[in-house]
């Protein structure tokens, strides 16, 4: 008897740094999303796929819903929210340290207009009592008509083998959107460009992360069959400018250093990294900037 193959695209919607991202690569079994300990480290919607024999998951993480203070905030509110209608299942994660919090409300707001599958999952639950769950699931369950609520950690990956079962037994029989073997739909000089803006994030502080954009701006081989990757880090001010740099250089290095680390792993070669830094006032406000680094297309 053929097995009936299911299969559906299902999205994870949050506030930020409750844990999207780090439920997408523990899914998925391998880094498709960046992670930092900064809030709105996602900016686009990134795509991890997880195939077997019987099914075929697209999982969508998706920028932390808040209130933006730019243009490019709008834009990760507004993709977030869209992904909402384009979805067969959507997870809302929460942060049980953090409990119900305003940004919540605009959520369930939006949930409770849909007519899909929600599953309320309660991440970081390894970090709380067990006496402490019960409260918070009686807090959110009237919020929404929850089709699942899950305790889950994220890191650890406490009760993500079951929250897959109940995926797969919502889904509906359906094909093979991608290749078995492909992981996601991002491009390799997508990846790049986020793993090194997730060593920006890590490696430096206050306003600076936020205010930085990557672009790859080449990857050719050179004479040698070494792979090229030349890459410029965009920010706001000269003063951003001189942070990222350092002195003598030493945050630019260790910036590179890292990043090139973790995008010989992406590539499965070794490469050679070269770092640019431009300064673009303003451009999170900037409508032609924010098209023109692939945030918004250009009718939009």
């Amino acid at each position: 008897m053929e097995i009936e193959h299911r299969s559906g695209f299902v999205t994870i919607v949050g506030r930020p740094n409750v844990g999207k991202s780090t439920l997408l690569n523990h899914l998925i079994g391998e880094k498709v999303s960046i992670i930092s300990d900064k809030i709105q480290t996602t900016r686009t919607p990134i795509h991890g796929i997880l195939s077997d024999e019987d099914s075929q998951i697209i999982f969508i993480d998706t920028p932390g819903i808040h209130k933006p203070k730019h243009r490019l905030g709008d834009y990760m509110v507004d993709v977030s929210v869209q992904t909402l209608n384009d979805v067969d299942i959507v997870l809302f994660m929460i942060n049980a340290l953090e409990g119900y919090g305003k940004g919540d409300q605009f959520i369930l707001e939006k949930l409770n207009q849909i007519n899909i599958p929600v599953f309320l999952l309660i991440n970081k639950v390894d970090k709380i009592y067990p006496d402490d769950l019960f409260p918070l699931i009686e807090q959110y369950k009237d919020t929404c008509d929850f089709e699942e609520i899950i305790p889950i950690s994220a890191l650890n990956g406490n009760n993500v083998p079951k929250l897959l079962t109940m995926l797969k037994e919502h889904l509906q029989v359906g094909p093979k959107y991608f290749e078995a073997d492909q992981i996601t739909d991002k491009t390799e000089r997508f990846m790049i460009s986020e793993l090194i803006r997730e060593k920006v994030l890590i490696y430096t502080e206050e306003e600076v992360p936020h205010s930085i954009n990557v672009v790859v701006e080449n990857m050719t081989r050179n004479d040698q069959g070494k792979m090229q990757v030349q890459a410029t880090i965009i920010t706001e001010r000269d003063s951003q400018k001189g942070i990222l740099i350092g002195k003598k250089g030493s945050m630019l290095k260790a910036i590179g250093k890292s990043a090139r680390r973790d995008i010989e792993q992406l590539l499965g070669e070794n490469i050679f990294l070269e770092l640019w830094i431009k300064v673009q006032k303003d451009w999170r406000n900037k409508h032609s900037l924010l098209t023109q680094y692939g945030y918004y297309t250009d009718d939009e």
